[in-house]
């Protein structure tokens, strides 16, 4: 990691230097703004008691770096619109070096978990691109039970409750041991997304009903039969796609085949692959809307 520091003080500047590179960390010293502009660094370490020079322009440029305040003390000038133009964060000289390592490791660790949760989103994105949910976090009360036919699709529900709401999202999996201490652990921060209802037994469901009392969930039932004291919604998927835990009729595989391997192959080669002419694969595709997109 390239740590750039700005710094008039020409000593203070050569000592923080030395003490980063006992970690391992490489430095480069600039004494002005205007020089510090052209560098290429993951962090700027940047002094605010620069006299005549103004070091906004290097905050909005580098904003997207991490950019540490080395200050004298704390106002608006040295503080207040940095942070407002972007700087990250700031230190009060006379610094220990490990507090700056925290605060720069800090950070570094942050950006690495925004990049990994980016991932996570646009790969989810992709994964329930074609699965259909109507139901909208707007428009859902919680606590609520969701009888779907398609787990599939209240796992499209509790994603973008993931993403819209401010409290966090607790998956729980009544599949799994240890799932009343994890629906007991609930708390007024977290929505338990609690799946599988119709994999418990009766005596199991009572004792998770009253687990429940007073706790914010999503709880998804796929059997349709069990009966619970909560507020129930229906969210039925149209266009359920192979789930390797379910039988499809021929028409839903079909829909799925033609669906998933539509701009893979040509439509002489899909229909034969399907066993099927290409006058019904045209009648299947208008039937249930599965043209290609230009």
């Amino acid at each position: 990691m390239k740590i750039v520091i700005i710094e008039n003080e020409l000593y203070l500047a050569q000592s923080i230097a030395a003490k980063l590179s006992e970690f391992h960390f490489e430095t480069e010293i600039y004494s002005s703004v205007k020089e510090a502009m052209a560098a290429q660094g993951d962090v700027y370490l940047l002094s605010t008691n620069l006299p005549g020079q103004n070091f906004l322009p290097l905050i909005e440029k580098f904003k997207e770096k991490n950019v540490l305040l080395m200050v004298n003390y704390i106002n608006n000038d040295t503080v207040g619109e940095p942070l407002k133009a972007g700087a990250r964060d700031y230190i009060v000289k006379p610094f220990m070096i490990e507090e700056l390592i925290r605060k720069i490791e800090h950070f570094h660790n942050y950006r690495m978990l925004q990049e990994r949760n980016r991932f996570y989103e646009e790969y989810l994105d992709h994964l329930y691109r074609e699965v259909e949910c109507e139901l909208e976090p707007e428009n859902v009360s919680l606590p609520v039970v969701i009888r779907t036919n398609y787990q599939r699709a209240a796992d499209k529900l509790a994603l973008k409750f993931n993403r819209v709401k401010k409290n966090i999202l607790t998956l729980i999996s009544l599949e799994e041991s240890g799932w009343k201490e994890k629906v007991a652990a609930l708390d007024d921060e977290h929505i338990g997304y609690i799946i599988h209802l119709e994999k418990l037994k009766k005596n199991e469901r009572e004792q998770l009903f009253e687990l429940l009392e007073g706790k914010t969930f999503i709880l998804t039932d796929s059997s349709s039969e069990v009966e619970t004291p909560f507020p129930t919604l229906t969210l039925t998927a149209g266009n359920k796609l192979y789930d390797q835990d379910e039988i499809l009729t021929i028409d839903e595989y079909v829909q799925y085949i033609v669906r998933t391997f539509q701009y893979k192959f040509p439509d002489t080669e899909l229909s034969k692959k399907l066993g099927i002419s290409r006058k019904s694969l045209w009648e299947k595709r208008k039937k249930y809307d599965l043209f290609k997109k230009k």
